[in-house]
C-alpha cells in the first residue's frame, strides 16, 4: 500500500510540474510597411553620400537612388545581407542578400541574388547619380536591417560570387521610412 501511494504521490508531483508549450501569435496593429530607406554613409576616404529608397507599388518593389561624390563610371550596387557598416572596408554588411541561394547576375534576370541590383553609372563625383526601376524579386518585409553597399568598380553581373566589383565604397543600412 506504502509503494502504491508513492507511485501515486510522484505521478501526481510529475503532473502538476509539466510544462506545455503555449504558442502565441500576435498581429502587427501598426501601419503597414510600405516604404524603406538606407542612408548612403562613406566607407575609408571618399565623401560619398545620398539615400536609397524603396517603395511597394502594384508591380513590385520601386528602388530609386539617388547619390553624390561617385567617381566617374559604373559602380556595382547591391544589397548585402547584414545592415552593419561598422568594419573599415564594409566588409561586416557580409555578402548579397541571397536567400534562394542562386548565382550572381544583372537585375533583369530571372535566376539571380535578390540583392543583385546592377551598377550605378556617374558622369563624375560633382553630379548626381540617380538610378530609378521597379524590381519584381525585391520585398520590403525581407530587407528591412540589411545593407545597402556601393562598389568602387563596374560589376560585370557574371562573375561570381559578387561580380568583381572592387572595393566596398559606401553603405547604409535599410529601414523603415515614413509612408
Amino acid at each position: 500500500m506504502k509503494n502504491l501511494f508513492t507511485l501515486f504521490a510522484l505521478i501526481l508531483v510529475l503532473n502538476c510540474t509539466k510544462t506545455e508549450r503555449v504558442e502565441v501569435i500576435k498581429e502587427f496593429d501598426g501601419p503597414k510597411i510600405t516604404k524603406t530607406v538606407a542612408v548612403i554613409h562613406p566607407i575609408g576616404e571618399n565623401n560619398i553620400s545620398g539615400t536609397v529608397n524603396f517603395g511597394k507599388t502594384e508591380t513590385g518593389t520601386k528602388i530609386t537612388a539617388q547619390i553624390t561624390g561617385l567617381s566617374k563610371g559604373e559602380h556595382g550596387f547591391h544589397i548585402h545581407q547584414y545592415g552593419d557598416c561598422s568594419a573599415p572596408d564594409g566588409s561586416s554588411a557580409g555578402g548579397h542578400f541571397n536567400p534562394e541561394d542562386m548565382k550572381h547576375s544583372s537585375r533583369e534576370a530571372e535566376k539571380r541574388h535578390v540583392g543583385d541590383m546592377g551598377n550605378l553609372i556617374s558622369e563624375g563625383e560633382e553630379f548626381t547619380t540617380t538610378l530609378s526601376y521597379i524590381d519584381d524579386q525585391i520585398y520590403i518585409e525581407e530587407i528591412i536591417g540589411r545593407g545597402i553597399i556601393i562598389h568602387a568598380e563596374e560589376d560585370d553581373l557574371t562573375s561570381q560570387p559578387s561580380g568583381d566589383a572592387g572595393d566596398r565604397i559606401a553603405c547604409g543600412v535599410i529601414g523603415v521610412a515614413q509612408n
